[in-house]
């Protein structure tokens, strides 16, 4: 937008607001060698992306921290009891052009016994456990597969980073 104030001109410029009111939470499962990544299929009555995988995902409430909106949206959608947590040092964005907003999403992970199964919510129609590559060649955003990638890389494979990042359960 460019305003012009008696006689002189000068550049105003307008800024998509910045907002942080979801969160993103990479489950996992240690079964055998390699980890399994659960991936969550919305449900076709869905008004936002139908029949997408993804991660655990919700809204944060007004009040409500984010890792507190991680830990009730993991019970809502999956009905599972944790035995790890972390924060990955990973924040997923994205632009939505319908409240011209960008949105920070918080990334969390955590693990769950072998054989744990979900019980899934209205908002699923269908889960699956995953590799890392089955879980990267499926998730449709370049955000939702560098977050597996940093969980992988630095909460499963055991670095310094993991122990530093744990939150208590």
């Amino acid at each position: 937008m460019l305003l012009r104030t008696a006689g002189a001109s000068r550049k105003r410029y307008c800024v998509a607001t910045v907002v942080s009111r979801t969160v993103e939470v990479c489950l996992f499962r240690v079964d055998g060698a390699a980890p399994g990544y659960l991936l969550l299929r919305r449900a076709s009555d869905e008004s936002l992306y139908p029949g997408m995988w993804q991660f655990i995902t919700g809204t944060v409430r007004t009040g409500e921290r984010a890792v507190d909106a991680a830990r009730r949206e993991l019970v809502e959608e999956t009905g599972l009891v944790i035995k790890g947590f972390w924060i990955v040092p990973f924040v997923n964005s994205f632009y939505a052009a319908a409240d011209d907003a960008v949105h920070m999403s918080p990334f969390f992970a955590a693990e769950v016994d072998k054989g744990s199964e979900p019980t899934l919510s209205p908002e699923h129609q269908e889960y699956a456990w995953c590799t890392r590559e089955e879980a990267d060649k499926t998730l449709v955003w370049p955000g939702q597969r560098e977050g597996l990638r940093i969980v992988h890389e630095y909460i499963v494979g055991g670095r310094e980073a993991s122990r530093l990042l744990t939150i208590p359960v």
